[in-house]
Order: C-alpha cells, then structure tokens, then sequence
C-alpha cells in the first residue's frame, strides 16, 4: 500500500503504482466490464430500493466480482489484467448505483404529488445529476484527495484499494484481507439472512424514561469506525447520544406530563398514551420519525453550510488554478504536472456543468412547467447552486464516515427546504410547483449520491496510482450507460405492481377537485385518461380512469409505487415534506433547534458536520462506528508504532478492517436480493434451532464482542510479510 508521512503531508505521499510507471489501465475491455456490471447493479439498485427500501454501496463487491471473473478469463490465455484496469472496472461499474440511489429516493415522490413518471424526465433528470457530480468533483478532486491526504481517510476507498493490492500481492496482506472478507460475509449471513442473533440488540434504562440505545451489530459499520478512527467517530456518536438519550427522553418527559398531540400518528393522539400503549422500541423510532429527523435535517444544513464556508478559500484557490491551466502558458505547464494528477480539461468541465443548465431548464420548460420561462431558469441555476454544495458537502462527509453513513437524505430535504422557502416567497405555490421543487431536489440528490461515490473512487485510484481523468472518463461513461436501464427499471417495476379494479360508483364523472393527469392508458381495449382524485384521505398513489368514449370513471388504479410491495419510502419522505412546505405545515421550530445545535457545536471547537450526521442517523449506525474507531486508537496507542497506522502493510488491523466491509457488503447485497425476490422468510432458521435466544440483546452483544475480540487480536499481531 502507499505510505505517507503526518509530518510531511501530501508531498511524503507514494501511490502503489509510481507516477512515472505506465501500465494498461484504460483498457477496451476494462470499461466494458464495468459497463456491463453498471448496468446489472443498477437495475438491481432500483428493484430493491423500492422494494424494501435499502440499497447496498457495490463498488467493493465488483472489485472481489473482477478479480474472479479476470482469474478465470487467464484459465483461457486472457492477459493477465493489471491493478489499474480492475480499477476501472470498479469505477466504471459503481457509477449507476449512485444515480440509482438518488433516482429512487426522490423521484417516485411524483406518483405521491399526483404527476405521472415518464421515461424522459427520469432520463434528463438522472443524466443531469450524475454528470454534474462528477463534474463538481473534478473541479474538488485536488482539494479533497491530494491536499488533504493523511486528514480524510474515506474508509471505502481505502477498503477497495486495499482489497486489489491484496489480491495482487498475495502474502499475509492477502491473508488478513480475505480472512476479514470471509468472516464479514458469514457473519452477516448468520445475522441478517438466517437470524441466529438479534440485528439490533438495545438496552433502555427503566428510571429514564424514553431513553434508548441500540447497535447495528453489521461487520461493514464496525470495518468502517476502525479505518476513520476515534475522533471522527466519538463526534457522530456524541450526536446520537443528544437525540437518543437527551432530546427524546426530554420530550417523553414534557409529554407525559402535559399530554401533547401527535399529529404524525394515525391512531394515537398524544405522546403519554403512546408511551403506554407500545414499546420502547416503537416508541422511539415515532419520536425519531417525528421530531429527531426534523432537528437532524436543520443540523445538517447548518453543518453543510459551515464546512463550505471553512473550505471556500481553498476551493476558489483550486478554481484559479484550474482556469489558469486554460491558458496557453499553463497548457504548457500541465505537461510536466505528474500522470496521476491529471484530470479532465478545465474547460470541458465548464462546458459540462452549462451543458446541463440547458438541459435542466429544457426538461422544466417543455415538460415539466411550460410557459414560466424565467421561472424555470431560476429554478435550473438553483440545481447548480445547491448541487455544488452538496456535492462539496457529500464528497467531504464521504471521506470522512464513508459512504454507508452519508445522509443523502438529509442533503435533498435541505434542498428542498431552501427550493420551498424561494417558491413560496414569490408566490410559487400550487399545481406544477411541487414537481419543480422535487425536480431540482432530486437532481441535487443524485449530484450529492454522485459526488461521494466518484469521491471514493478516486480516493481508490489515488491510493494505487491511476490517472485521474481516466478514471473520470470510467465513470462518465458508467454513468451514462445506466442511465438508460433506471429509468427503464423504475417505469417497468412500477408498471409490473400496479393494479386496475373497476368502480363501485357507477356513473361517476371527473368532478371539480380533481385532477387531470395528462396521460392515457388502454386497458381491454379501452382508452382511458388517467385522474388525480386530489383526496387526503385517499392513498396518494390512488388514480381514476375517465372512459375517453363515456366520460365516465370507470376504474380505479392503484400505481405500483406507493402500494405494499413498492413502499417507496423515501419517496413518501420528500413528498411529505414538500407539501408540509408549500402548504405551510412543516414544523419549522425543530428545524431551527437542529441549525442551532449545530453552530453550538462548532463555537465549541467541535466539528459541526459530524456531530450533526450523527444526530440525523439513527444511533444504530454510530454505535458500531464508535466501537470500531475505539479499538483502533486502542491499538494505535498501545500497541503499534505512530507510522503503522497510516501504513495497512504493518497494520493488519486496518487489513482486516478492510474485509469486513468487503464481507459485510457483499453479504448485505446477496441478503437485499433474496428479500427482493421474497425467499428471506424461508431462510430464517436460527429461531428454529436456537429458540428465543436468538431474541436475547446479551447473547447478540456478546456475539458482537467475540467480533471486536477477534479484530483486536489479528490488529495487534505484527506483521512479518
């Protein structure tokens, strides 16, 4: 692995691969490779966010996945791939599940707003966020992987680098790796797959009321809190433990004594009675998905803002230097910059981004909102303006916790909070507002999810040694290639779910209230025109269809998005919040309480962004990240030397860190699939074998233990390779 020097900086830094060494990377069969993989995980992506509402970070699975399917291509004569095309393969391939991610999320929410899905409006809107993330990272790149080196770890990329050298070296590096990527993958299959332990084991105390704790006792978490270390990890934990055992034991307190209404729940009118009536752990998520996620998502904001605002002078730096390379004298110039510096042009890059300005403002002009012309070009410069935010933003956070614990989600309901609060102040209210504002943050979302994983990527190919504007090629082209089949996908799988009844109420007509949707449908023969009943208290994926011939609503339907087996849960979210903004009704106090948690933070010398991702995630996710980053400032500080701990050669600690995560996604993915495919059930064999043990939270926290036991132990070993 490539070592670098604390003391020296970026400068002591030496990739695996040299920069002066030239081997086959941007191979013809490389990018096909990954071309093909793209397109697999991203219908893949698609198919199980809306169907159980979980996606899988792929880009380690495909890099285990190639070096297989090279090692078996070499039985037959094939050349022996090199490191840096398996790279490719990898950065090729990972391009479509972010932009799946995204896609999935956000745009759903349409069928939620009463607006159809159409193939061109996914199309446009995933092909535009997908290449201004990659866009803005280029333009961060130098910022984020070069000069900061050595302070952002990004624990995936760093966990797929280590992977390829493994695979390639062999040895005790090989060992350490493919022993942790074992044990991951088994470990999840025992616990997520057949259920032998509890996924989630929780303590509460009983004198405190509403307080809670749990743990997500996954592999890949605690891989990830061993390779980003203590200080990152205690500060997301610290912002869980003030959501889960402050904020909501603090309103369990006021709410059981002075009986507050709980509006976001259907059968339970206040917080005593449904103290009362379910348990702690339901309790606890309602008061999560009530009140924690609103001050989550005001904390994220305000973290976002001011981590742009400490950056800001270095980004503008990087931006001079960038468009003093457009000159002539600088083109001359760029020759002698190193072969694994070297990114895309700085003009393509401008061209690019203006590219798809045009591109926004044609979809929200001709298809989404005609006739606003200035309106829309508002709107479209709003998708640059918050994209390269939250592209700074996501790209930073990635290298930070990783990819598993980046709040993608937070980012959009930002974004749409902002798009909200701008349409509102100028009247922009009502029909075909609420698919603009889910437009721009569904654009933003995919340049957010983007932006992290192209971050990732290249932190992998500084790691070994690629040349970055191959890699960026790599993924431009992953990401347009997959484009297609998620679009394709999200209309086929909604289509596949939806269902068609006939109308009880004969006679009925398109009334007042309701809704054209602009769209036809034959069924038996027919031609229907699809309405939006417009009704509250009807599913918001409910529609009715109008005979063309009759007039009459013959038919009721009931899209695939939005029913039991499409929850689309995201979605929901971002529909919710758009018409709690629109209409006014959107709990602005808790917000607020999130913005100023977090500048409180930072006045304390804290980072705000961290703290304030760990307030937004359930503490689920930030236990296992603490425990992993404990261990490994236990094992830094008394058991190996200062330097071994930024080199994974003599720290195997961070190796077997590395396969976990490895294990864990894979294990997760496979685990994703079979729930899509409805044979999980089938599959859950340790309560039939080990009875109610498999429900005790002692016998999953000592499972967990033996887990972090067996990391101390391989992590204290010294290395003789």
């Amino acid at each position: 692995m490539a070592k670098t020097s604390g003391s020296n900086g970026p400068a002591a830094f030496k990739p695996y691969i040299p920069a002066d060494k030239i081997i086959p990377e941007f191979t013809i069969r490389a990018v096909l490779v990954g071309a093909i993989f793209g397109l697999i995980f991203s219908a893949v992506t698609v198919y199980l966010g809306l169907r159980v509402g979980m996606t899988v970070s792929v880009a380690i699975p495909i890099a285990v996945m190639t070096m297989a399917l090279f090692k078996f291509f070499e039985l037959f004569g094939a050349r022996k791939v090199t490191i840096l095309e398996l790279n490719t393969v990898q950065t090729t391939g990972a391009a479509g599940e972010s932009i799946a991610a995204g896609v999935i999320f956000t745009l759903p929410a349409m069928v939620f707003l009463g607006h159809s899905l159409t193939f061109i409006g996914i199309f446009i809107v995933a092909l535009a966020g997908g290449l201004l993330g990659t866009m803005f990272l280029i333009i961060l790149r130098n910022y984020l992987l070069e000069q900061e080196h050595g302070k952002l770890p990004y624990p995936e990329g760093i966990a797929c680098a280590d992977i390829l050298i493994a695979g390639e070296k062999g040895g005790k590096m090989a060992v350490n790796v493919f022993f942790g990527a074992i044990f991951g993958f088994l470990y999840k299959l025992l616990n997520g797959l057949f259920h032998f332990w509890k996924e989630k084991p929780f303590m509460h105390f009983r004198g405190y009321p509403g307080s809670f704790i749990n743990a997500e006792v996954s592999p890949e978490l605690l891989g990830v809190g061993y390779l980003i270390g203590i200080r990152t990890a205690a500060i997301m934990m610290a912002g869980g433990f003030l959501a889960w055992m402050i904020l909501i034991p603090l309103i369990t307190f006021f709410g059981t004594a002075m009986p507050i209404k709980l509006a976001l729940h259907p059968d339970i009118s206040n917080i005593a009675e449904l103290y009362n009536k379910v348990s702690i752990s339901e309790f606890t998520s309602t008061m999560y998905s009530n009140y924690i996620k609103y001050i989550g998502a005001g904390a994220v904001v305000a973290g976002g803002f001011i981590n742009l605002a400490k950056a800001f002078p270095t980004i503008i730096k990087s931006f001079k230097s960038s468009l003093g390379s457009m000159t002539k004298k600088s083109g001359e110039a760029i020759q002698k910059i190193a072969r694994t510096s070297k990114d895309l042009p700085f003009s393509w890059v401008i061209i690019g981004i203006v590219v798809m300005f045009v591109l926004n403002w044609v979809l929200l002009n001709f298809y989404i909102n005609p006739g606003y012309i200035f309106a829309n070009l508002v709107s479209s410069l709003l998708i640059i303006i918050f994209g390269f935010f939250f592209a700074t933003v996501s790209a930073r956070l990635v290298g930070e916790i990783g990819v598993s614990s980046n709040p993608t989600s937070g980012m959009t309901i930002a974004t749409l909070m902002g798009t909200c609060l701008i349409f509102l102040a100028v009247g922009w209210t009502g029909g075909a507002w609420t698919a603009v504002a889910l437009s721009i943050g569904a654009v933003v979302a995919i340049t957010a999810s983007n932006a992290g994983n192209v971050a990732q990527s290249l932190k992998t190919g500084h790691l070994l040694g690629c040349t970055p504007y191959k890699q960026e090629y790599g993924y431009i082209i992953g990401a347009v290639t997959s484009i297609v089949v998620v679009g394709a996908t999200v209309l086929l799988v909604n289509s596949a779910f939806t269902s068609v009844k006939d109308i009880k109420v004969e006679g009925m007509q398109v009334q007042e209230n309701m809704l054209r949707e602009k769209t036809e449908m034959v069924v038996d023969g027919k031609t229907y025109e699809v309405i939006n009943p417009n009704d509250l208290n009807m599913p918001l994926n409910i529609r009715f269809l109008e005979n063309k011939e009759t007039g009459i609503i013959e038919k009721q339907m009931e899209y695939g998005i939005g029913s039991q087996d499409l929850a689309a849960p995201q979605a929901n979210l971002m529909a919710t919040v758009i018409r709690g903004l629109l209409e006014n009704r959107l709990p602005w106090v808790l917000v607020f309480f999130g913005i100023f948690i977090t500048i409180m933070v930072e006045m304390c010398g804290v980072k705000g962004l961290p703290f304030a991702v760990g307030l937004y995630l359930p503490i689920s996710i930030t236990t296992p990240i603490l425990f992993g980053g404990f261990f490994r400032w236990l094992v830094d500080k008394k058991f190996r030397k200062p330097t071994d701990s930024e080199d994974p050669e003599a720290a195997p600690g961070m190796l077997f860190s590395s396969g976990l995560i490895a294990g864990g996604a894979i294990g997760g993915l496979l685990i994703a699939i079979l729930a899509g495919l409805e044979v999980t059930d089938s599959l859950k064999i340790g309560p039939g074998i080990l009875g109610t043990l498999t429900e005790s939270n002692l016998f999953a926290a000592i499972l967990f233990a033996g887990m972090l036991g067996l990391l101390f132990k391989v992590a204290i070993k010294k290395n003789k390779s």
